[in-house]
C-alpha cells in the first residue's frame, strides 16, 4: 500500500461553521477561521432560526406573529453579521447564511446541498451544558453528517495563538488514531496533512484491547510501528515530530488518556461509511472519545 503524499492529498475546499452565538460556537469559529486560512477554503457561517411554537401561540393574531418573526429574523441577521466580524486570510468575511427550521436537520441539509467538506461545530449550545457530554444538535450532526466533522468543546488547556493576529488557533500537537481499517487510514491521511500545514508534532496511536503473550509483545509492537511508519508520508517520515504509540486497554479510554498526557490540540479518528450499523459502530469508540476528549475531535468520514 502506498503512503499518501502531502502534495497530492485532497484538501478541504468548503467549511461550514454552524453557530448559535454561544461561547462554544465562538471557539468553533476560531478553529474554522484557522482551518480556512491554512487550507485556503471557502468558509460559510450558518445560523438556524427555529420557529417552533406552542399550540397556544397559533391562537395569536397572525399579524402579531408575522411581526414577531420579522423582528427575530432582523435581530438574528445583525447578530450573524457581528459574529462574523473577523476576516478570513484574504480579508473577505465568510459567507453568512440564515436558515429556518430544525437546527440539526437544517445544518445537515445545507451541508449536503453545498458539497461541504468539513463541518466545525461547538459541542454545546445556549441551552446549557450541565451533566451533558455533548449537546443534541452537535451529536446529531456528527452522527449523520455527509462529511467530516470537527467537534469543539471546552478544552483542558489554552489553544489561543498569541503569536499571530491572523491565525486565532495554535495547533502544535496532534493525535491520530488507527486500527488499520480503511476509515482510520483516511483519518491518518488527514492528520498527516494537518501536521504538515501547522508544523505540528504528530503522534499515531494504536490500542490493543488484550495484552499479547510476553514473547510476542516486542515483535508485535515492532510490526505495528512499522505499519504506522509505512503510512507516514515521505515529507514526514523519519522526522522527530512523528512518533508511534501502542497502548493496551479499552480503546476510547487509552486514546483520551494519551491526549490528556500529551496535551494534544486535536484528536483525529475515522468514522465508517454510513450504513444500517453506523449508529451502533459510531456509538462506541468515536462517540466516547468525542464525549471525554480534553481537546477537539475531528471525526473523518470516507
Amino acid at each position: 500500500m502506498v503512503a499518501p503524499s502531502v502534495k497530492t492529498m485532497s484538501t478541504i475546499e468548503r467549511i461550514l461553521c454552524p453557530t448559535d452565538f454561544s461561547q462554544f460556537s465562538a471557539r468553533a469559529y476560531d478553529y474554522a477561521l484557522s482551518l480556512a486560512r491554512h487550507y485556503r477554503s471557502e468558509l460559510c457561517l450558518q445560523y438556524v432560526l427555529d420557529f417552533t411554537l406552542s399550540g397556544f401561540a397559533y391562537l395569536a393574531d397572525p399579524i402579531y406573529v408575522r411581526d414577531l418573526f420579522r423582528q427575530v429574523r432582523d435581530k438574528a441577521r445583525v447578530q450573524l453579521e457581528d459574529f462574523a466580524k473577523r476576516p478570513t486570510r484574504y480579508g473577505a468575511l465568510p459567507e453568512r447564511v440564515l436558515c429556518e427550521g430544525a437546527p440539526a436537520k437544517s445544518i445537515l441539509d445545507f451541508a449536503e446541498a453545498q458539497g461541504t467538506n468539513l463541518i466545525v461545530i461547538g459541542s454545546h449550545g445556549l441551552n446549557g451544558t450541565d451533566g451533558v457530554a455533548i449537546g443534541p444538535v452537535a451529536e446529531t450532526v456528527t452522527r449523520h453528517a455527509p462529511c467530516s466533522v470537527l467537534v469543539v468543546g471546552r478544552p483542558a488547556h489554552d489553544f489561543a495563538n498569541r503569536r499571530s493576529a491572523q491565525d486565532p488557533i495554535r495547533i502544535s500537537k496532534l493525535l491520530a488514531c488507527t486500527d488499520f481499517s480503511t476509515c482510520s487510514m483516511r483519518a491518518l491521511e488527514h492528520a498527516i496533512f494537518l501536521a504538515a500545514e501547522y508544523e505540528a508534532e504528530l503522534t499515531v496511536i494504536h490500542v490493543l484491547e488484550k495484552m499479547p503473550a510476553p514473547g510476542q509483545w516486542e515483535n508485535g509492537i515492532r510490526q505495528l510501528v512499522k505499519r504506522i511508519e509505512e503510512w507516514t508520508c515521505p515529507e514526514l517520515r523519519g522526522s522527530s515530530i512523528v512518533r508511534s504509540v501502542v497502548r493496551t486497554g479499552e480503546p476510547y479510554r487509552e486514546i483520551v488518556q494519551q491526549a490528556t498526557e500529551e496535551q494534544s490540540d486535536a484528536v483525529i479518528m475515522g468514522v465508517p461509511a454510513r450504513n444500517a450499523l453506523d449508529l451502533a459502530i459510531f456509538g462506541s469508540t468515536t462517540d466516547r472519545v468525542i464525549q471525554f476528549s480534553p481537546c477537539p475531535v475531528l471525526a473523518v468520514r470516507p
